[in-house]
C-alpha cells in the first residue's frame, strides 16, 4: 500500500492554490480531527487544501464540500485546511508506516497555556503593510496524514493519534520551535478495514514505533525547511 499524495490545483479568488489528495478508495477506515469526515469511520479519501494566508471564510465545511465536489470525489472522506504551502509537503516511510506532513509554524504555541492567554494565531492580526486591524484567521497549521498497511482496532486508532502527536511535538522541540504545535493542527490516520486488527499503537509497540518514526522524520524535515519568522 503506497499512499503518497497527489498534488491538485484550483483557482480561487484569483489565486492558484494547491491541494493534496490521498485517494485510498473503498476498504479503508480513518480517524481524523478534520472538520469534514472527523471522528472514526469508513473513508475513501483525504484532502489537505491550501487556503490563502488571510483566510476568513466562516463556512469551512461547505468550502471543503465545494473542493471535493470539484475534484469529483465520491463517498465519505476527510477534509483538512491549511495556510501552509502544501506543495512543500514531506512524505516519509518507516517499515510500511507512511506519514505526510505539511508544516506551517507562523505561530508555534504550547498546548497548556495559561487561562486567557491570547494566542496571536487566533486573534486579530495586522496587515503587513497597512496599520489596520483585520480579524481574519491566518493559520500556520501542521497537518499530518498517517497510513499503515494493517487494520487497527478502535482503541489502536486513538492510540495512533496520541503517538503521532507526541512524535510531532518531539520533532518541534528538537528543531528549537517554542511550542508543541500550533493552535489549528489536524491529523488523519488511515488503515485497511479488513483483517485481524492490531491492538496496540503506543510508541513502543511494533506499528506505533513505526508511526512515531515516520511522523517524527516528516515533521522534523518540514520544520527544518520552514522559514521561521516571529509573530507580528
Amino acid at each position: 500500500m503506497r499512499l503518497e499524495p497527489e498534488v491538485r490545483w484550483r483557482v480561487e479568488d484569483g489565486k492558484r492554490l494547491a491541494m493534496l489528495l490521498w485517494h485510498a478508495g473503498p476498504g479503508y477506515r480513518m480517524i481524523s480531527s478534520g472538520m469534514t469526515g472527523g471522528g472514526l469511520g469508513s473513508r475513501e479519501w483525504a484532502l489537505n487544501a491550501q487556503v490563502p494566508g488571510r483566510y476568513n471564510r466562516m463556512d469551512p465545511v461547505a468550502h471543503l464540500a465545494e473542493l471535493s465536489a470539484g475534484l469529483g470525489l465520491a463517498g465519505p472522506g476527510v477534509g483538512l485546511l491549511t495556510a501552509a504551502a502544501v506543495t512543500e509537503y514531506v512524505w516519509r516511510v518507516d517499515a510500511g508506516a507512511q506519514a505526510t506532513a505539511t508544516v506551517g509554524l507562523r505561530v508555534p504555541t504550547w498546548a497548556a497555556a495559561p487561562d486567557g492567554h491570547a494566542d496571536p494565531e487566533l486573534h486579530p492580526i495586522w496587515l503587513d503593510d497597512v496599520a489596520q486591524p483585520r480579524s481574519a484567521w491566518r493559520p500556520g497549521t501542521i497537518n499530518v496524514v498517517v497510513a499503515v498497511p494493517v487494520p487497527l482496532a478502535d482503541a489502536a486508532f486513538v492510540n495512533a493519534v496520541i503517538t503521532a502527536t507526541e512524535a510531532k511535538s518531539q520533532a518541534l522541540a528538537e528543531a528549537g520551535f517554542p511550542g508543541t504545535g500550533t493552535a489549528s493542527d489536524a491529523i488523519c490516520v488511515a488503515a485497511p478495514a479488513d483483517g485481524t486488527p492490531e491492538e496496540f499503537t503506543g510508541p513502543r509497540s511494533v506499528w506505533g514505533a513505526r508511526i512515531a518514526r515516520a511522523v517524527h522524520a516528516a515533521v522534523a524535515a518540514g520544520a527544518q525547511r520552514y522559514p521561521y519568522r516571529a509573530p507580528d
